[in-house]
């Protein structure tokens, strides 16, 4: 069944307002039981690559957050993009990562996709390269 503009709209502004208070539960709540998940990275960031369990949602933002400093991240919504059950949130985002203190900032996109008033996809696209950076103490 496809998913109507609206109820998209709706499930992935529930997403944001849930990651920007850092809630991992109520995010997970959010995600189908069955799930297309992919984060690019590294063996070097834990939290990146594949999951496809609901229940892995809230540890993938469990084990990242506490790497960067509390109060040392901003997050710019830039554009959010609605198709049926299609969403692409474009964004940029800066942290500080607590083990090195280097900053850094990345545009990102997240393509999130909608069915049965539950998020079955989120790929997230930022500069990989960047983040890897600024956990290398070097």
């Amino acid at each position: 069944m496809a998913t109507d503009t609206q109820t998209s709209r709706t499930v992935a502004e529930k997403f944001v307002e849930r990651l920007g208070r850092q809630d991992p539960d109520g995010i997970q709540e959010l995600f189908a039981e069955e799930i297309d998940w992919h984060v690019p990275g590294s063996d070097a960031l834990p939290w990146t690559g594949r999951r496809t369990r609901r229940e892995e949602v809230a540890p993938y933002f469990t084990t990242m957050w506490p790497h960067f400093a509390h109060g040392g991240s901003k997050v710019v919504l830039e554009r959010v993009i609605v198709d049926g059950g299609d969403v692409v949130l474009l964004a940029v985002w800066t942290h500080t990562v607590v083990a090195t203190g280097k900053e850094f900032t990345t545009p990102a996109a997240m393509h999130l996709m909608v069915e049965d008033n539950r998020i079955v996809r989120m790929h997230l696209y930022e500069d990989t390269l960047t983040v890897e950076k600024a956990f290398n103490a070097g």
